[in-house]
C-alpha cells in the first residue's frame, strides 16, 4: 500500500469519527426541538441553527465531509468507504454513552453490520482498485436512480419500517449518491458539472436525516443512513468506477460482507413489536 493511500485511509477514519459524532449530537438536539416542517423551511432551519449544540454538530460534520473529500483524492473509493463504514460501531458507542439503551435487536444489527464491514475491508486489502473516474453517463444514471429509490424509501418506507428509518434510508441513499458524484467531480474537467447535483443530494440527505431525527432513534436514523452511505458507494466503485471484483476467498468475503451489512440494516430498521395486550384471566364463579 502506497503512502498516499495510507494517508487517505487515515483521513477516512478521521472523517468517520467526526461524522458519527456529528450525527449523535444533531440527533440529540433535533429530537428536543419543536416539530420541523417542510412547509415552513425557514422556520425549521432557524430552529436548528439557533441551537448551539446542533450547530456544533453541524460544523463538525462539515469538517468530516472535508476529510472525506481529501481521502478520495488520495485513495480509491472502495478503500475509503471500507474504512468509513466502521462508523456504525462508533455511532453505537456514542449513542450508548449518551444515555441511549440499545435493544438486543439493535446490538445484533450493529454486530452483523460491523462484522460485514470488517470482512469487506479485508476483501479490499490485497486487491488493487482502479483509478477510473467513471463515465459521465454511468455516474448520472446512478445518481438519478438513487434519487428515485430514496424518494420511495422516504414515502412508503415510513409506513413499514421503524419510526424514522425510512427517512434514514433515504438520507443514506442520497449521501451515497452525493459521494459517487464527489468521486467523479474530484477528477476535474467536465466532471465538475456534477458539483450542483452532488450538493443537491447532500442537501436532500440533510433534510431527510433531520426530519428522521425527530421521528426515531439514532441507530434507526443515522445508523441506517451510515450503512447505506458507506456500502452503496462500494458497489458503485465496482459498477461505475471499474474498481474490480476479486476472485476466490476475497470475492466470497465481499459477498458475505454485503449480506451481513444488509442483515444489520434490516435489524436496525425493523419496527418494534407492539406490546402484547394482556387479556383478563377468567375465573369461575
Amino acid at each position: 500500500m502506497s503512502a498516499s493511500v495510507g494517508a487517505g485511509l487515515a483521513l477516512a477514519l478521521g472523517s468517520a469519527a467526526a461524522l458519527n459524532w456529528s450525527y449523535v449530537t444533531q440527533h440529540g438536539a433535533a429530537s428536543a426541538l419543536p416539530p420541523l416542517s417542510l412547509r415552513r423551511p425557514l422556520r425549521s432551519l432557524a430552529l436548528l441553527f439557533r441551537h448551539p449544540r446542533w450547530l456544533l454538530g453541524f460544523f463538525v460534520g462539515i469538517g468530516g465531509w472535508v476529510l472525506y473529500v481529501a481521502a478520495l483524492r488520495l485513495a480509491p473509493l472502495s478503500l475509503v468507504q471500507s474504512v468509513s463504514a466502521g462508523g456504525i460501531g462508533i455511532l453505537a458507542l456514542l449513542a450508548s454513552r449518551g444515555g441511549a439503551t440499545l435493544e438486543r435487536r439493535e446490538k445484533a444489527g450493529v454486530a452483523a453490520a460491523t462484522a460485514g464491514l470488517l470482512l469487506l475491508g479485508l476483501s479490499l486489502v490485497h486487491h488493487g482498485a482502479g483509478r477510473s473516474s467513471g463515465s459521465v453517463a454511468a455516474v448520472a444514471i446512478w445518481m438519478a436512480v438513487s434519487a428515485v429509490v430514496a424518494g420511495l424509501a422516504a414515502g412508503g418506507g415510513a409506513r413499514v419500517l421503524a419510526p424514522g428509518a425510512g427517512l434514514g434510508v433515504a438520507a443514506g441513499i442520497f449521501y451515497a449518491a452525493g459521494d459517487v458524484g464527489t468521486k467523479a467531480a474530484v477528477a476535474g474537467g467536465t466532471r465538475l458539472l456534477f458539483v450542483p447535483a452532488l450538493l443537491a443530494c447532500h442537501g436532500l440527505a440533510f433534510v431527510a436525516l433531520q426530519l428522521g431525527f425527530q421521528r426515531g432513534k439514532a441507530l434507526a436514523t443515522a445508523g441506517v443512513a451510515t450503512l447505506f452511505t458507506n456500502s452503496l458507494p462500494i458497489v458503485a466503485g465496482m459498477a461505475v468506477f471499474h474498481e474490480g471484483i476479486p476472485g476466490g476467498a476475497a470475492g466470497l468475503a465481499r459477498v458475505t460482507a454485503f449480506v451481513a451489512v444488509v442483515v444489520g440494516a434490516a435489524a436496525l430498521a425493523r419496527p418494534e413489536r407492539p406490546a402484547e395486550v394482556l387479556r383478563p384471566v377468567e375465573t369461575s364463579a
